[in-house]
């Protein structure tokens, strides 16, 4: 039996006593909705606490049972309960309530949270073959001025004023019109874009690094590690941690915000966590560093789920190996979406000196949206303040997030001597987001996503959602059809007409996704 799954683990300890009741050895958390990892049909889980861990059990009627490691902490599992922040309602709506969730993405009125960063796969194809890509980069598609207009249009008729959208792919930067992209996003008074690369293109093109610099967008940049095994491993490429270096200093040379993304596979980086903060907190054009423990859609390396990666592992990783520059109580979970989603710490940086806001401020005194505890004084100010920092909507480097750290600790009569010249230049922000996939998807989760794949005809698909369900199978083979006619009107100079992506899904189970 595959590792997976069930290998025959009793739900109850060994019945030594015939006629004795016997407690499980594990305590019952609650029921929910997952999928099956082989067939993907949506089936009821449960999520259990074990050993202090949190684990997800399943069983499929064609594919039999299923176990994995969802939170290596259950006492912060359980008690993050209190930071879950009641959602924000869009202006408007993609798509009706029809099969319900998680079937009628859009996003549909039963979701509980608006779209705090856009995300636009502009292309399909990239300049590498990772082993380990989500998206399964590869020739296909690539998207139109007129499409990428279009979706950003339909973001601001839902949001308002939308605060981050972030251009991706494949490999966004190899797409002709991705600098024209940032300027139709700005154009509509997006304050935050993003460009979500290997950096491979920014490293050798002076004329590129010469567009990004007059567009200025904020970067974000794969990064795994310092080591050429780790690369390896995860990218294919045991040599291009040089190139990525070079694209890096190249940045800095311009003065671009960066945020570095690693990606954390037990067995492969988790020993380079400490050496890529020190890293970090060095290079003078990285503001924040993105951890995100591996999580397995699309292509991935081999792995047992019941050894993955969480948050927890991750934040007791750092502690360890920033020798207590920073500790796990130093990290706050992010109320916009599921508390145990993301968590998050900035950090004042003089020197050799690190000082972590949550050292400064009890930030849980202001996040209690349980009690709804108002602290006195400045209390609102700071819980907003608070809410911009530990928000997925924040971007590291940035001044407003500078002005909210600033005001946080002003408000909370933290001496001058730290707010010493551009506080921006100062901070390091540090988050840690885990996404899921067939093996600890969620639907709860899912219903308070904050980060959303737009596509043309105005659907939003939540990102856990688009990478487990069959969505993002769906749309690649529409926007790959459409290809041939964006190429004759390009051709021909003329304006392509978006056509609208859609999703149909059996009325009980998902459609088979292809393996």
């Amino acid at each position: 039996m595959s590792t997976h799954q069930l290998s025959g683990r009793p739900t109850m300890a060994a019945d030594q006593h015939p006629g004795r009741k016997k407690d499980a050895d594990y305590v019952f958390y609650e029921l929910t909705r997952s999928i099956c990892p082989t067939c993907r049909k949506v089936i009821d889980a449960q999520v259990i606490l074990r050993d202090n861990k949190v684990f997800m059990r399943k069983r499929c009627p064609q594919c039999g049972p299923f176990e994995s490691l969802v939170y290596s902490d259950a006492k912060a599992y359980t008690e993050f309960a209190k930071v879950n922040k009641p959602g924000t309602i869009p202006l408007a709506r993609g798509t009706d309530i029809h099969d319900g969730c998680p079937y009628d993405c859009g996003l549909c009125p039963d979701h509980q949270q608006h779209t705090c960063v856009g995300i636009i796969e502009v292309n399909s194809n990239c300049n590498m073959d990772c082993p380990l890509c989500f998206s399964e980069a590869r020739p296909g598609f690539s998207l139109t001025l007129e499409e990428v207009e279009q979706m950003l249009d339909d973001l601001v008729r839902t949001e308002g004023s939308p605060e981050v959208v972030q251009f991706s792919g494949g490999e966004p930067t190899i797409h002709p019109q991705i600098i024209d992209f940032v300027r139709a996003a700005k154009q509509r008074n997006i304050p935050f874009v993003m460009i979500n690369t290997n950096g491979k293109r920014i490293a050798h093109d002076d004329r590129f690094l010469e567009q990004l610099n007059e567009v200025r967008p904020s970067i974000y940049f794969q990064f795994d590690g310092l080591g050429s095994e780790t690369y390896r491993v995860l990218r294919g490429d045991a040599k291009i941690l040089d190139e990525k270096l070079r694209a890096l200093d190249r940045l800095a040379q311009i003065g671009l915000n960066v945020t570095i993304v690693p990606a954390i596979e037990r067995g492969v980086n988790e020993h380079e966590i400490g050496k890529i903060i020190e890293f970090a907190i060095g290079h003078p054009a990285i503001c924040g560093i993105n951890f995100q423990p591996a999580f397995h859609a699309g292509r991935h390396v081999r792995h047992d789920p019941m050894q993955r990666m969480t948050i927890p592992d991750v934040i007791k990783l750092v502690e360890q190996q920033t020798a207590g520059k920073f500790v796990a109580s130093d990290f706050v979970p992010v109320p916009c979406c599921f508390p145990t989603c993301n968590s998050v710490v900035y950090a004042f940086v003089e020197g050799d000196k690190v000082t972590p806001l949550p050292r400064i401020i009890n930030v849980y005194d202001h996040l209690d949206y349980i009690t709804n505890r108002v602290m006195p004084d400045f209390g609102l100010e700071v819980r907003s303040a608070l809410e911009g920092l530990w928000s997925s909507s924040s971007v590291a480097g940035s001044q407003k997030s500078a002005d909210q750290f600033a005001f946080s600790c002003q408000a909370c009569g933290v001496p001058e001597s730290l707010m010493i010249g551009d506080l921006a230049d100062h901070m390091i922000m540090i988050m840690l987001q885990d996404f899921m996939d067939p093996w600890t998807f969620n639907q709860k989760n899912l219903m308070k996503c904050c980060k959303e794949f737009l596509l043309p005809g105005g659907k939003q698909i939540p990102f856990c959602a688009y990478n487990t369900l069959g969505y993002r199978e769906q749309a690649r083979v529409q926007l790959e059809a459409m290809e041939p006619s964006r190429r004759s009107a390009r051709s021909a100079g003329q304006r392509y007409e978006p056509r609208p992506v859609t999703f149909a899904f059996k009325s009980e189970e998902l459609v088979q996704v292809q393996k």
